[in-house]
Formats: C-alpha cells, structure tokens, sequence
C-alpha cells in the first residue's frame, strides 16, 4: 500500500508515532514505517514531505538541521507537546474507527 493509498490523516499519525522515540530525517522516518509495517505500508517521497511540511507548520513538529550517519545535511524532525497531544487524541480516533470497521466486516455489528 503506498502513501496515496493512506486514508487521509493516517499518514500524518504514522510520522507522529515513528518519531515518538528519537528524531529522524525524511528518509529514515519512511524507512521505519516500512519495516514497522514489514513493507506493507510504503510512503513516496510526494507524499511524506509535504505531510511533514504541513505538520511542521501546525506546530506538531519541529525540526533542525543535523548530519546523517553517512555525514550528509539532513532536516531531523522531532514531535512537540502540542504534536504528542494531537498523536493520543488521533490514536484514540483510530481505535474507535477501526473497531467499528472490524465488527462491519466480521458481521459482528448490529
């Protein structure tokens, strides 16, 4: 499943969730929703930038220039308070939907 297949706003949740332990540049982060998914979920460079971009600008994120481990000048991104807020609400979201889509499709619902 690629980026553009992301329902909206789930993308923006993964980026969140991924840089929850540490900072990582744009690479990195997209590499660890890859491996985090075993390659399910893979996001195109034309989509995770301008997420990060527009989470940047929402306060969710922030970021610094740093050196990669291969020494190249990278954009290393971290969460905000404001960005872990957001992150626990969406995440309560998520459940909540994916449960209901769940008992949809195993004929659980009533």
């Amino acid at each position: 499943m690629s980026g553009s297949d992301l329902f909206t706003g789930t993308l923006d949740i993964l980026i969140l969730r991924t840089l929850g332990t540490e900072p990582l540049h744009g690479y990195r982060i997209g590499r660890a929703i890859r491996d985090a998914s075993e390659g399910v979920l893979s996001v195109e460079e034309g989509a995770l930038y301008p997420a990060l971009h527009r989470l940047e600008g929402r306060g969710l994120l922030t970021a610094d220039w740093g050196k990669t481990d291969t020494g190249r000048r990278a954009k290393f991104y971290r969460v905000t308070d404001a960005g872990a807020t957001h992150l626990a609400t969406e995440i309560a979201r998520w459940a909540e939907y994916s449960g209901a889509v769940a008992a949809i499709l195993s004929g659980e619902a009533r």
